[in-house]
Parts: C-alpha cells; structure tokens; sequence
C-alpha cells in the first residue's frame, strides 16, 4: 500500500496576511478560495492556481514556522513573457537563467522573493 497518494496543501507563514494575500493573488494570479480570520495572530487564507491543484494556505499562526523560510516552485509555458509580466506588476523578479537542473538540460527559469521573504521560482516546461 502507498501511504499518501498526493500533496494537497502547503501552509506558508506570512507576517502581514493583507500584504501576502495581495501579492499572490493579484501578482501572481492565484485565485483565493477560503479567508479564515479569528484574529491577527489566527488568519488563515487558502489560495490555488486557476487550474486547481496544490491549495497553498497563507497562515499568521506561526508555531515554530519563521515567515521566509519556504521556497516554492511554479511552472509556467512561456519563462520571457511571465518574466515581463512579474517585472511589469512590480515584482522584483531575477534574470533569466538557463540549466536549472543542470549543464545542458536547457529548462529556463528565474526567481523572486513574496513579502517575508520567502523564494518564489518560475521554470518553464
């Protein structure tokens, strides 16, 4: 038997919940399903691509977890166009870089920091 079958949800501490939920949603153009507010220590906001997929839930309630500790990867069909996109909403995006896995495997990509902090990489496939 195979324990877990697939990721679902991926929870990303943030420290200012308005700052991060504006800059995934409307930078980066997920759509958000679920805003969870008991207070500013308690705020959960849930978000996914337009496709469905891995929900990435935006939380204040930080545990043990430090904002900016987290890298996360997209993908996206078309690296020159999402770059200039990014770069065009303010975002404070890298150049774009060529064999991310490695000498000749020719996969295009860049990368950006959210608010806190935390690596945001784009990879074309």
């Amino acid at each position: 038997m195979q324990p877990v079958k697939k990721l679902m949800m991926i929870a990303l501490v943030v420290s200012d919940m308005p700052k991060a939920k504006a800059f995934y949603a409307d930078k980066l153009g997920l759509k958000v399903g679920t805003d969870y507010r008991q207070d500013d220590g308690h705020w959960w906001v849930s978000l996914t691509l337009p496709e469905g997929g891995v929900t990435i839930t935006l939380t204040t309630f930080h545990e043990n977890a430090k904002p900016g500790a987290m890298t996360l990867w997209f993908t996206t069909s078309d690296i020159t166009s999402a770059h200039k996109e990014l770069s065009d909403k303010g975002v404070k995006v890298s150049k774009i870089g060529d064999d991310l896995h490695g000498p000749g495997s020719g996969v295009k990509w860049f990368n950006f920091k959210d608010p806190d902090g935390n690596l945001v990489h784009i990879e074309q496939v």
